[in-house]
């Protein structure tokens, strides 16, 4: 028997009782969760083309100088940073921002601070970027809504909109700073190589990143043994060692449906060389040695909006950045609220406005302009404990905001998918 623990984020609410073999995520059996799924939330009531050749992105930044003028053909409005980041291949805005207040750029002979400030055609940039200084996460006092601990390991259930680990502009109020008070560890500064912090591109296979202090091997070090973005919610594993085996199944809701009710997408992941907050599918064996290998399974638990949404199940058999969003992209189907990747309101509202009868219309404009995140929950995350070997198994209810969607858009409309076995 499999230990269960649940977590459940309303204080009003019980806690979920769902049969173990729900949980079972079995390395020799890739099969789906069983469908028990949907009662779980009624409980609780709640393209693209190959890359480019391109040059290789640096890995150092500091001292780079850029002398342009602003292209005539540019029209409207151009952020300095946005603009010096474009012309300035793999660097991060963080970085441009961080040089642009350092007082180190420069618009038609003089320096300007402000990052946002407005560019037009004609103008002369001239810029230099700033020495990367190393980021130290100092302990905060930040409550931590923490599932389960004991002396190797903590199971964390992040909000959304909170930040997993300090980076350039995010260098408080991290889940990273809330476990170093939690654990009453010092401040740990990070390593000074620029590629950890610089290229944003860490995977979720990218782990123990963070050391604390090496006060030797006994020392317990905020392991994050795999990430969450900023605007996802759900289940995180945090390790006071090195931890590598770890299952994962998360939930989203998506604009349109999968065309078939479930399956498996082994596409490779690689950054997006025309936007580098953005991951992309790269169908092929590789992006020029930048790809990494990526699969994920799927299968939709309900039809939603008469097939303008659904609800889906995914378990991730690798650990990439971005892996959901990106995979779901590339099948025409971005997650709802997922802006980056395509799930913009105005999509949304093209889907669900056709399906939904005329007096829900109103109701349908206020929910899509609530819309503030990709809307994917990380709602199991299991894992073999590395002390007692023991598998442990944790699921979560989504947050408040997740089951409000959902609801909505039942009551427009909800099918169970067709299954073709």
């Amino acid at each position: 028997m499999v230990p269960l623990y649940t977590c459940c984020p309303f204080p009003s609410s019980k806690a979920l009782q769902i049969s173990p073999s729900f949980l079972l995520l079995s390395s020799r059996n890739p099969k789906f969760l069983p469908f028990t799924i949907s009662r779980i939330l009624r409980a609780i009531s709640i393209s693209t083309s190959a890359a480019k050749h391109e040059e290789p992105i640096r890995t150092s930044y500091a001292g780079v100088q850029l002398e342009e003028t602003v292209d005539e053909t540019k029209q409207g409005k151009l952020r300095l940073d946005s603009w010096i980041s474009s012309r300035i291949q793999g660097i991060s805005r963080a970085r441009v921002q961080s040089s642009i207040k350092s007082g180190l750029v420069k618009v038609n002979g003089r320096v300007v601070d402000k990052v946002s400030h407005s560019l037009r055609a004609g103008d002369k940039v001239n810029c230099v970027i700033s020495d990367l200084q190393p980021l130290k996460a100092e302990p905060e006092d930040i409550p931590l809504d923490i599932v389960f601990e004991d002396d190797h390991v903590l199971v964390v259930n992040k909000p959304s909109h909170m930040v997993v680990h300090p980076a350039p502009g995010n260098a408080n109020g991290t889940l990273v700073n809330g476990i170093l008070h939690h654990c009453s560890l010092p401040t740990v500064a990070s390593s000074e190589k620029e590629v950890l912090f610089d290229t944003e591109d860490m995977s979720d296979d990218e782990q123990d990143i963070f050391h604390g202090a090496s006060a030797g091997p006994a020392s317990v070090r905020p392991g994050i043994v795999h990430r969450l973005d900023k605007g996802t919610s759900g289940l995180l594993v945090v390790a006071k060692f090195k931890q590598h085996t770890i299952q994962r199944v998360y939930i989203s809701l998506t604009c349109g449906v999968p065309s078939a009710s479930a399956g498996r997408v082994d596409i490779p992941i690689g950054r997006d060389s025309n936007n580098r907050i953005r991951m992309v599918a790269v169908p092929g064996l590789s992006h020029h040695g930048r790809a990494r290998h990526a699969a994920s399974r799927y299968k939709v638990i309900e039809v939603l909006a008469g097939g303008g949404s659904a609800l889906v199940q995914w378990r991730l058999e690798t650990g990439r950045t971005h892996q959901i969003r990106a995979h779901a992209k590339y099948m025409g189907i971005p997650l709802l609220g997922d802006e980056v990747y395509g799930g913009t309101k105005n999509m949304a509202l093209s889907l669900l406005r056709p399906r939904t009868p005329p007096y829900y219309n109103d109701e349908l404009s206020r929910l899509v302009s609530r819309l503030e995140r990709p809307y994917l929950h990380a709602l199991v995350l299991g894992f073999e404990h590395p002390h007692s070997g023991e598998k442990m198994r944790f699921s979560c209810p989504p947050p408040p905001d997740f089951g409000e969607i959902l609801n909505h858009l039942r009551k427009i409309g909800i099918e169970k998918p067709i299954s073709k076995e």
